[in-house]
């Protein structure tokens, strides 16, 4: 065993027992793989996977940078002790809940007002104050916004909840769905597509009716949002040997249907709620790594897609930083963990996937950028523009890109006609692929959620995924700010069984 370095974690069965407990952990190499070691005075030690592929741990981990501190940003709630001083980073993206009700059962979510007993759903007054706390104090606006639940389109005042969130500032909305709805009326699709809405998030679980049973829905969904020209993001959550074999297949899935799929974002399981009660065979079963989510798309794309094409998110942070030295302006900065989540944007080319990586220079253009943000003196902008269009012969390997595909010409519409125009048909023909490997108390890694950039936005202040789902904080959250099932219905009328889709299984 080879020690790599060393955080905090929290003991898990002492969170079992309802206490928060910081223990100390040192991530040491065994196998090739990373795992997090950590000792408990009362419980015993813990060995849990932490990184199943040391080569591809170290080559995203020389990406790692560090936020500024973002004090607004809860590092603990309810009393608790803060497992960490001060947060690391400001939001990407903010998740607003709007609603627990859904019309499915999901035996595995705890928080659904199905299996809760309760029913969380603010007033739009109290969600605009909620939308509003970002705006109050972040340094540079967050404009990313995810409207969840839930089933979000449950809610009859969505469209008001959409508007609102225009209104105060966020110019990227999406919004989480299981697709039903869109199924069935292409009328509610277009209303989204009027409304502004950039992207729908589809739970996408699987390419067949055993891992998917909703996918008759989901393919009917994608013709309704085709009509409308609207992005869909395929969202797969991935279980060990339920659906983890199917990414390969997942994957195809969305190059087939490139018109109208911009991405495909994949979720490990991570275990809370209810899924923190299963034993350690069937936890250590059931947890997809990032290899294991990447080993069925190699096998499906041989040659064509890699380990080796994926790079962690702060690789656009030294990029955002030279955008900020030169124009002057604030940017949201990459700053997440390199172990958060990784992506690579495929191009098609003769009808097979591309990872724009092998064509894009990337070590070279990071050098540029490294080497660049030392400059200093008038005229900057100017400078390095210049520098960045002579250096770009450099920034492509060309017998590897694409027919047709002109950087230069690129470089001369964004700057002329803004990067949307620029990039218009090159979008047409890519497809994102993207991960985000959460935790939870048996994997938690301080150093790691210190540096989250997907937040919360929740009655009790902006709190971070990893704590927020990890920590049993959504739980407390939304019996806090609930009301019971019968209180619900007696307060709007409704009866919370007439959600539930009956024909759906």
């Amino acid at each position: 065993m080879k020690p790599v370095g060393n955080t905090i974690s929290v003991c898990p069965v002492c969170f079992q027992e309802g206490k928060i407990n910081k223990v100390e952990a040192q991530l040491i190499e065994d196998d090739r793989k990373i795992w997090m070691l950590k000792k408990c005075l009362t419980h015993g030690s813990f060995k849990e996977l932490y990184f199943n592929d040391e080569e591809i741990y170290n080559k995203w981990m020389t990406h790692k940078v560090t936020g500024s501190p973002m004090a607004e940003i809860k590092t603990s709630l309810f009393n608790d002790s803060p497992l960490y001083a001060t947060h690391l980073s400001q939001p990407m993206l903010v998740n607003l809940l709007v609603t627990n009700r859904d019309n499915l059962r999901n035996p595995d979510c705890s928080q659904n007002a199905w299996d809760s007993g309760y029913v969380y759903e603010p007033s739009i007054e109290q969600l605009n104050n909620l939308l509003l706390q970002v705006k109050t104090w972040s340094p540079v606006e967050s404009y990313a916004v995810q409207i969840i639940g839930g089933e979000p389109t449950l809610r009859a005042d969505l469209f008001d909840i959409i508007r609102n969130a225009k209104k105060f500032g966020y110019s990227h909305i999406q919004i989480q769905t299981n697709g039903i709805k869109l199924a069935e009326d292409t009328d509610y699709c277009q209303k989204f597509k009027d409304m502004g809405i950039d992207t729908i998030y589809l739970d996408f679980n699987g390419v067949t009716l055993q891992t998917n049973p909703l996918l008759t829905y989901h393919k009917k969904a994608l013709e309704n949002l085709r009509k409308v020209n609207l992005n869909v993001v395929l969202v797969p959550v991935l279980i060990g040997g339920k659906n983890d074999y199917e990414s390969g297949k997942i994957v195809r899935f969305a190059l087939d249907h490139l018109d109208v799929v911009r991405g495909i974002h994949f979720i490990p399981m991570t275990f809370y709620g209810k899924a923190m009660n299963i034993n350690d065979e069937d936890r250590q079963r059931q947890r997809v790594t990032f290899i294991q989510m990447i080993s069925p798309i190699e096998k499906e794309f041989t040659g064509m897609i890699s380990r080796y094409d994926f790079y962690p998110i702060p690789l656009m942070d030294p990029l955002l930083q030279l955008l900020e030295m030169t124009t002057r302006e604030p940017q949201v900065r990459f700053t997440a963990h390199p172990c958060c989540g990784a992506s690579t944007l495929m191009y098609m080319k003769d009808g097979k996937p591309l990872p724009v990586a092998r064509f894009l220079n990337v070590e070279t253009i990071l050098q540029f950028i490294h080497d660049n943000k030392k400059k200093k003196g008038p005229m900057l902008r100017l400078r390095i523009l210049y520098a960045f269009t002579k250096n770009l012969d450099s920034f492509i390997v060309k017998e590897k890109a694409p027919p047709g595909f002109d950087l230069r010409q690129i470089v001369r519409e964004t700057a002329t006609m803004g990067p949307q125009y620029a990039m218009r048909d090159f979008n047409h023909k890519t497809l994102f692929i993207g991960t985000m490997l959460y935790q939870d108390v048996w994997n938690l890694d301080i150093d790691q959620i210190q540096r989250c950039v997907i937040h919360y936005i929740t009655p009790e202040g902006i709190i971070p995924y990893c704590l927020y789902h990890g920590l049993g904080y959504d739980e407390k959250i939304l019996r806090k700010y609930s009301m019971t099932i019968r209180d619900w219905e007696e307060k709007t009328g409704q009866h919370l069984v007439d959600d539930l889709r009956k024909d759906v299984t």
